[in-house]
């Protein structure tokens, strides 16, 4: 993976401080604790840049102390497999002395002769394509322009909600939102998928809100508690991703949510679930 600055993606871009261990560092912002996603995704460049020859197929996480963003962060990445086809990277993410996440990455090698006799997948929704959307039609919606500014302004990805406007309640929880990163990235696939990662992240509890007609705005602070995600196919996280989200249960102060992530021509890429809290702010 290169390690040269990502544009304005460059939350991504993580400082090496010796073998294995790597310091990245969050945005000015007046959030309270660090964006689950740029954890996420920090954690996955500092386990890509591990590995060569391979690009990450899975990956499995979990949350433990809220990331203070005053203060940088440092990944310790372990090396747990290389085989002949996969390898493994642990990577845990430090602040203060305490661990606060860790990540285990499946990566595999694209030979010719590995490629599956079977290929299936779910059909993409029907759903409006992102030039279809405009700018009049997203101003309507309560929230819009504002948050998305915010989000394009500190967090380079950029949301195009799709039949819903936020606040509005939808009984199944079943939200359309197209993503993709602010930033044009270079062609580098292990790249593309660190940043799909780090975007996923962002909406996926609000299809807990949307069963209620109610925002994560709505001085609600959400709270990750565990991430997976798959990648199927090739795509560029900086072209239109149509992410389609779900909420399956809710129980216990913990929400459990499913997205499937598609390409604009019906392209399965990746899936992801996630497991989190909603809480009061104070």
């Amino acid at each position: 993976m290169s390690k040269r600055l990502i544009g304005s993606l460059a939350i991504l871009d993580l400082e090496p401080l010796e073998v294995n261990l790597f310091r990245g560092n969050s945005p000015k912002t007046n959030w309270e604790v660090v964006f689950g996603g740029q954890v996420i995704g920090q954690a996955m460049v500092a386990a890509c840049r591990t590995v060569e020859g391979r690009l990450p197929h899975s990956l499995h996480c979990y949350f433990f102390l809220p990331g203070d963003p005053q203060l940088p962060i440092i990944y310790q990445v372990e090396r747990m497999r290389d085989s002949k086809s996969y390898s493994t990277r642990r990577v845990t993410a430090i602040q203060h002395g305490n661990a606060i996440f860790s990540i285990m990455v499946s990566f595999q090698s694209f030979r010719a002769e590995e490629e599956g006799p079977l290929d299936h997948q779910d059909k993409m929704p029907d759903v409006l394509l992102p030039e279809k959307l405009t700018a009049e039609e997203l101003s309507k919606q309560p929230m819009f322009p504002e948050m998305p500014e915010f989000i394009r302004r500190y967090y380079a990805i950029e949301l195009c909600p799709v039949g819903r406007c936020f606040g509005q309640k939808i009984d199944d929880g079943r939200t359309h939102i197209w993503i993709k990163t602010a930033a044009k990235l270079p062609g580098d696939p292990a790249l593309h998928m660190c940043a799909l990662t780090y975007a996923s992240d962002f909406s996926l509890l609000d299809a807990v809100m949307a069963r209620y007609g109610r925002t994560l705005f709505e001085r609600m602070m959400p709270l990750s508690l565990d991430h997976a995600m798959w990648f199927h196919r090739p795509f560029r996280a900086d072209e239109w991703l149509l992410h389609v989200q779900e909420l399956p249960s809710e129980q216990g102060g913990r929400g459990l949510t499913r997205g499937l992530i598609f390409k604009p021509d019906g392209t399965l890429v990746a899936s992801v679930v996630q497991e989190g809290t909603l809480r009061k702010r104070r």
